[in-house]
């Protein structure tokens, strides 16, 4: 552990700053080596900013691993400075003035992927969050907006490509096969959204004619043998374009728009101002190499970050602690453009699957913390799904109380009245307020709060009256530094079902759905002329981020898999069942019985396979069980090889009841005709594969031959994965077939660098191969590349994933991880961090794993030379 331990920052100790930053030009000299930047910065005095008395005003910039050259003021040397660990302290001359500072860096060395770097042989950066003190020295704040021009200097004939943010303005040649590009950005921005790009890349270019009839050109970059995935990226481009300005009125406001893909990226992707830089895992696709679920995510990132120009760009967040005033409202706009352009239910149960999987875990961990944080030690660490996920789902709230127009009345007040301003979620919320005249004071808890709330529902019926009442009561757990909670505004929308599985209505005007403002800790909901004692459908569409505890017998249950209306509480029944009798097995082995899955579970999934009635898409997310992170995420104690046998005994229960009937499903919907990844499409083939997947459960071989026949006659990356999945994971383990589909896999894709990380990941998240022997020959293998985040993902990731094989019961699993994220730290500590998570949820496992976990943290939070990002989060979980 470091002597010095880092400190936390607050956000009630936020102030502005004492300077600020009009103009920033930079110069980039780019070498093989090391890089040299030149920085000239007009700055002016704060004069809402006092100077304590006597004293000159000195202006503090942040940088590090920064070598000074010199430094100017109004052009002349200046020698009044005071460099240190991490700053430059200058003395200002007067209230305004040109500051000039020469850096020598080294990017080919700089492993952290923050700043800038190399990845396979180009140049490029990643600023967010304080990456931009990397590079230069710089009031690296999010509220320090300013106008850039940068000029980029390279090689001509290794870099022939010179980007950067805006607008590209000059060019020319110099002596030594040298030649520079200048842009300008016309627009202010943060220092973190500062980006370059040198390379030798090809690119794909469109155009898009925006609403008022401007031309804007679209170019995408990437390696040469990568140009042929670029289309789709293109085509999503536009889609977003379009849909924001139908959407939102948002039109995009430069001449070009760039992205750049990159292999080596520590996150998905970067919305710098004109040149998204992206993982290239989340802009390359074709029907070769990349699956159904890689094609939507590809759809969705690119419009992401498309969005951000507004959500995030024009108007950005004044400090760190409102990053969800960006992230989550611009995940809830990508959100609702992908349920347009594909199965509005499905991407609902997507995204609720992710939030009560990841979120509702991190709500109960010890990284808990409000969609708002009151602190932090390392701002990396907060890119979570609290501040994403969940911060999305704030905002869903917020539209489903205004409505749609008054929440579009709201975001156009927003953007007009903040538009090139740092702002903060009460500015958004104010917002929302004003244009609609709605009351969000109580509803603000949600930024202020953290924990996952819990609904206690309750009914009464009377005979005599005819009325029905639900009883809401609403609680919150304690987290870290909120032991007591205020009530929250939560939005419950709920319909009432009869005897025949028909929606009742709920009010005089006929509603057979209706959303409860539940504000109290309790609260009385009546509904009259109700003929018979309903069930209830609660928190239809998950209109809110809590837990409902409601008695719902395993009847009840399947009565809504089978009548509700709405296809989320119907897929949630579903899930709700299988979690039922799944923990049933688990409590059984505990105790040392056996039980079987209750038979009315495997019927009910049966009545799903014939249900001709339903959406092909619903149907399939219907027909998948609850997974393995979601069984441990919903236990009081998690017994990790106990939730995967009970998981994997009902799955060949449900493959052995209907053998015949999925196979039937797997051959009807077997096609040979050409890809597209069309919504229709991808339901057909999401469907037959989860079929298949049921069939090779079974402990015969002659299902493996169903997978193999769709290996070898597979025309796309979809059905050829999911039979390569299948295969690895069958009930009946053929190990010359697992080892010939395998190598043949990596024969075909090994050139192509996120193919091989599905390759990685598919086996290290396997609990019939994925052993930690068998992980470790996959670091060894020549595919695998330790500096590569995406490679490290896939295989530390996958196999911590792994809940019959990163659970060993001799804790081998555990200390394996820690070993890797020990040295990982020295080099790239935000993946560190992030790969840290599985041993934070230690308090969750039964005691002896409890141990084992813990004994790994120690042994981590005992280590020297911790970043403060590895060092904040073991410190807040032991």
């Amino acid at each position: 552990m470091k002597e010095a331990q880092p400190k936390a920052i607050f956000l009630k100790d936020y102030q502005a700053p004492d300077f600020w930053i009009e103009r920033t030009d930079l110069t980039f000299d780019l070498f093989e080596d090391y890089a040299t930047v030149s920085s000239v910065l007009t700055v002016i005095r704060n004069q809402e900013k006092k100077i304590a008395n006597g004293n000159l005003p000195v202006l503090e910039l942040v940088g590090d691993d920064l070598e000074l050259l010199s430094v100017e003021i109004d052009n002349q040397p200046w020698t009044d400075y005071q460099e240190g660990s991490g700053f430059l302290k200058v003395t200002a001359p007067g209230e305004q003035f040109s500051l000039k500072t020469v850096c020598k860096i080294k990017p080919q060395e700089n492993t952290s992927l923050e700043g800038l770097y190399k990845s396979n042989g180009m140049f490029c950066t990643q600023c967010e969050a304080e990456g931009f003190r990397k590079i230069t020295y710089y009031l690296d704040r999010p509220d320090v907006m300013s106008l850039f021009t940068t000029k980029v200097i390279a090689d001509k004939s290794a870099y022939p490509i010179l980007l950067s943010n805006g607008n590209d303005i000059d060019r020319g040649e110099l002596e030594n096969g040298r030649h520079w590009v200048r842009w300008e950005d016309p627009f202010k921005k943060p220092s973190y959204l500062f980006a370059l790009v040198a390379g030798d890349l090809q690119c794909v270019e469109d155009h898009f004619t925006t609403m008022s009839g401007r031309e804007v050109t679209l170019r995408i970059f990437t390696e040469a043998h990568n140009i042929d995935q670029c289309d789709h990226a293109m085509v999503s481009l536009k889609k977003s374009m379009k849909w924001d300005e139908d959407v939102y009125g948002r039109e995009y406001d430069l001449d070009i728009f760039m992205i750049v893909a990159v292999d080596h990226f520590n996150m998905g992707a970067m919305e710098n101002k004109g040149l998204n830089i992206f993982n290239s895992a989340a802009v390359l696709a074709s029907p070769e190499t990349a699956t159904d679920g890689r094609f939507q995510r590809v759809e969705a990132i690119v419009a992401h970050e498309y969005f951000h120009n507004w959500s995030g760009n024009r108007v950005t967040c004044r400090d760190w602690f409102q990053l969800s005033l960006k992230e989550g409202f611009t995940v809830f706009r990508d959100s609702e453009f992908s349920a347009d352009m594909n199965s509005r239910g499905v991407k609902r149960i997507e995204d609720v699957n992710v939030l009560r999987t990841a979120q509702f875990a991190e709500d109960a961990g010890p990284m808990a913390h409000p969609i708002r944080p009151e602190s932090f030690i390392e701002i990396s660490n907060f890119y979570t799904v609290t501040i994403y996920e969940k911060g999305a789902e704030v905002v869903r709230m917020i539209h489903g109380i205004l409505g749609a127009e008054d929440f579009r009345k709201g975001s156009d007040l927003y953007f007009d009245r903040h538009d090139g301003q740092a702002a903060t979620c009460e500015d958004f919320v104010k917002a929302m307020e004003d244009a609609s005249g709605r009351d969000l004071g109580q509803f603000r808890n949600w930024y202020n709060q953290a924990g996952t709330p819990v609904l206690t529902v309750n009914d009464e019926y009377n005979e005599d009256t005819h009325q029905y009442q639900l009883i809401i009561e609403q609680s919150c757990p304690a987290t870290p530094g909120q032991d007591k909670k205020e009530p929250f505004h939560i939005p419950v929308r709920i319909g009432l079902l009869d005897g025949e599985g028909e929606d009742l209505p709920l009010n005089a005007e006929g509603d057979t759905s209706l959303v409860l403002d539940v504000k109290q800790a309790k609260e009385v909901f009546t509904f009259k002329n109700i003929e018979e004692r309903p069930l209830p459908s609660i928190l239809r569409g998950f209109s809110a981020p809590v837990r409902v505890a409601f008695d719902y017998s395993r009847d009840d249950l399947l009565f809504l898999m089978e009548n509700d209306s709405d296809h989320f509480n119907r897929w949630d029944a579903s899930q709700r069942l299988a979690t039922s009798v799944i923990e049933e097995m688990v409590a059984a082995m505990v105790a040392g019985n056996d039980v079987a899955p209750d038979a009315r579970l495997i019927t009910a999934f049966g009545s799903v396979i014939h249900d001709e009635s339903l959406d092909l898409a619903v149907k399939a997310e219907m027909l998948v069980l609850p997974s393995e992170a979601s069984l441990a995420q919903q236990a009081a104690v998690v017994y990790p090889q106990f939730i995967h046998q009970a998981r994997q005994q009902v799955k060949h229960a449900i493959a052995q009841a209907h053998q015949g009937e999925l196979e039937a499903v797997w051959r009807s919907l077997s096609s040979t005709k050409p890809y597209r990844p069309a919504a229709e499409d991808i339901a057909e083939r999401t469907l037959k594969n989860i079929c298949l997947g049921y069939l090779t459960a079974l402990d015969e071989k002659g299902t493996l031959a169903l997978a193999e026949q769709q290996y070898h006659g597979a025309t796309n990356m979809t059905d050829r994965f999911a039979a390569l999945s299948c295969v690895i994971n069958a009930g009946h383990q053929d190990r010359e077939l697992m080892d010939e589909v395998l190598d043949d896999f990596l024969k075909r894709y090994q050139d192509d660098t996120n193919v091989m990380d599905q390759w990685l990941s598919v086996q290290a998240a396997s609990p019939a191969m994925g052993s930690l022997s068998h992980v470790l020959s996959l670091m060894q293998h020549e595919v695998f590349d330790a500096s590569s985040p995406n490679k490290l993902r896939s295989v530390l990731g996958g196999f911590a994933s792994n809940m019959k094989q990163f659970h060993a019961v001799d804790g081998s699993g555990y200390a394996f991880l820690a070993d890797q994220l020990l040295d990982l730290d020295k080099k790239n500590p935000q993946i560190a961090s992030r790969l840290l998570t599985p041993l934070t949820r230690w308090r969750k496992f039964e005691p002896a794993a409890q141990e084992r976990m813990k004994v790994q943290l120690e042994r981590i939070k005992n280590s020297e030379g911790l970043s403060a990002d590895v060092y904040e989060v073991v410190n807040k979980s032991i």
